[in-house]
């Protein structure tokens, strides 16, 4: 499926702010059933881009606007072919319990294994867990588990934005019942973690399809869970919408949490209060598209933690949703 982004976030502010830095999760990944074909950036004002990429292997697009401005428009365009993905089994041996308490597994994903940010053990969660009895999927083998978790999660919530923000916690939808995208996969990612099965967290966009059933907003961005089955590797399961991932999914970044890959985070110098407006649009192209070159990657040059930019010290490390945060 060949199908054109367009990401729009726009920052208006009450009065002119004296400078902006940015930093940016926005390019789709280049993956074996995802093709990018180009990705763009426009910047208004206009800045200079640089780019790396973070310990997760996503790439981060970053600038500084060093003038005085009142607003800061971000628009963000991808063309990107998917595919399909291979045919997936129905269930697993009970082996595959076995194997994700593995040496191996354990190394490797590390960082998914934890608990960490929004995706935490709560009494809420607990509370969850016992009433819908999901510790009795246990006693099924993990990639039957992973489908009954996602669509339990799937029945037991209503759709509806507004009910929670980006920072909210878990308990939050879970005593409301409600929530969205994000809301969801927080609480898939810990029940995953807290059976040892290595989940992650993964943002991007959806072709969504009303006749097919799909409830996620077509006009922002969506956000599933990919979890790691040895025999399989990663898997996505999209409990918003009850389905695996398929080619109507675009995956932008992986991380333990939205924290990690929020698509728009930095800081601005000014008394000024700030409002955020996004627009995300997703459609089938209209006809063949070029490969123009895209914005080029910095091959990251270090062992181990994630590499900033250079004058990355100024950016907070909170996860306000693409939200910047204010320096006098």
């Amino acid at each position: 499926m060949l199908l054109e982004i367009r990401h729009v976030t726009q920052y208006h502010y009450e009065r002119p702010v004296r400078e902006s830095l940015m930093e940016l999760w926005m390019q789709p990944q280049k993956t074996a059933r995802q093709r990018l074909i180009s990705f763009e950036l426009d910047l208004n004002p206009a800045a200079q881009v640089f780019s790396y990429a973070d310990s997760f292997g996503n790439a981060v697009y970053h600038f500084d606007v060093p003038q005085p401005h009142d607003k800061l428009t971000i628009v963000a365009r991808s063309a990107v072919e998917t595919e399909a993905p291979s045919e997936r089994p129905q269930a697993l041996d009970m082996g595959e319990w076995d194997r994700l308490r593995s040496e191996f597994v354990r190394g490797e994903c590390f960082d998914f294994l934890r608990m960490h940010g929004f995706v935490q053990t709560t009494e809420g969660l607990e509370a969850f867990v016992n009433e819908h009895n999901l510790e009795d999927l246990r006693r099924k083998d993990p990639l039957t588990a992973m489908r009954v978790l996602s669509e339990t999660i799937y029945q037991a919530f209503e759709y509806q934005p507004g009910v929670t923000d980006a920072d909210s916690p878990i308990d939050l939808a879970l005593s409301a019942g409600r929530g969205v995208c994000q809301d969801f996969a927080h609480i898939m990612l810990a029940i995953c973690r807290s059976w040892n099965i290595p989940a992650r967290y993964v943002s991007g966009y959806l072709f969504t399809d009303r006749d097919a059933g799909d409830r996620s907003d077509p006009d922002a961005t969506h956000a599933w869970v990919e979890v790691f089955l040895p025999s399989l590797r990663w898997v996505g399961f999209d409990p918003t919408n009850n389905m695996m991932t398929g080619e109507r999914h675009v995956a932008v970044a992986v991380g333990r949490d939205y924290g990690d890959v929020t698509p728009s985070r930095g800081v601005y110098k000014g008394d000024s209060d700030s409002e955020l407006a996004v627009g995300v649009s997703v459609r089938r192209a209209r006809a063949a598209l070029a490969e123009p070159e895209f914005l080029r990657m910095a091959r990251p040059n270090f062992a181990g933690g994630r590499r900033r930019p250079e004058n990355a010290e100024a950016l907070r490390q909170d996860v306000h949703q693409q939200q910047q945060q204010q320096q006098q």
